[in-house]
């Protein structure tokens, strides 16, 4: 049997994924942004027999992840965000080529804490691609006065930290997903124009590092033209299902231009 034989249409797969997430309700301008979007951002990855994916971040990437299961491919593992989407994805639509996904976000980290655990969480991990999704807490902790980092000490923090991937993995996709926050909940106007600024500094270490960018900020700007910030992400920080079926969707389209 081949593999073509029984496998489905990746967008169908996808569309499945979106559905179950709870985004159905987006409609067609989700499709129309994502298009523009692997047109304009798309890397359109071809994953590898064997491939390693591992998804870094911070508490939208762990997403309530079980951190005592530690494998590949668990859904324990992988918590109940756009991460658990997009492993679910990969696995179902390339189940010959034997791929490896890894979620290793940690609630409350900012780069300085990727920095500290970045050999154990990701190097060893030797993966094929590294997508980060990593700043709200880099403000957020900064605005609660837990922490004093600038929007210039991130962005040099995140340079560093791909350059040090890019050195570690010369062979891997490096995927930066730009930081993103909607103006509810917890989002007040002191977060501005900072939080700008910070997604702009992403923006350069991305460009100046050359690799892939996933506009969450853009995606969710057109998001609430539809509905309103809460339904996609109450507190503003965190995503609701549909906001990371969102994301899931987004991601594909730049990673994988699907």
């Amino acid at each position: 049997m081949t593999d073509s034989s029984i496998k489905p249409s990746r967008r169908t797969l996808l569309q499945s994924t979106l559905a179950l997430g709870g985004a159905a309700a987006a409609g067609g301008w989700l499709a129309d942004f994502n298009t523009a979007v692997a047109d304009h951002h798309g890397g359109k990855v071809s994953l590898k027999q064997g491939a390693t994916v591992l998804l870094q971040g911070d508490s939208i990437t762990d997403a309530g992840r079980n951190k005592r299961d530690t494998g590949p491919n668990s859904a324990g593992a992988f918590g109940r965000g756009y991460a658990f989407m997009i492993g679910s994805y990969l696995l179902a639509s390339n189940p010959y080529k034997k791929l490896k996904v890894y979620n290793r976000g940690i609630s409350g980290h900012k780069v300085p804490d990727l920095d500290a655990r970045w050999q154990k969480d990701t190097v060893d991990l030797k993966p094929d691609v590294v997508s980060i999704l990593i700043g709200v807490n880099d403000i957020w902790h900064k605005l609660n006065g837990r922490y004093q980092g600038t929007v210039e000490t991130y962005e040099k923090g995140y340079a560093a930290l791909l350059e040090r991937t890019k050195k570690a993995l010369p062979k891997a996709t490096i995927v930066v997903c730009e930081p993103f926050v909607l103006r509810c909940g917890a989002v007040k106007d002191n977060w501005f124009p900072e939080m700008d600024h910070r997604r702009a500094a992403a923006a350069r270490v991305a460009k100046g590092a050359g690799v892939l960018w996933v506009p969450f900020q853009s995606m969710f700007d057109e998001a609430i033209k539809h509905e309103k910030p809460e339904y996609w992400a109450r507190d503003g920080v965190h995503p609701s299902m549909a906001g990371h079926a969102l994301m899931a969707a987004t991601w594909a389209s730049v990673v994988l231009g699907e």
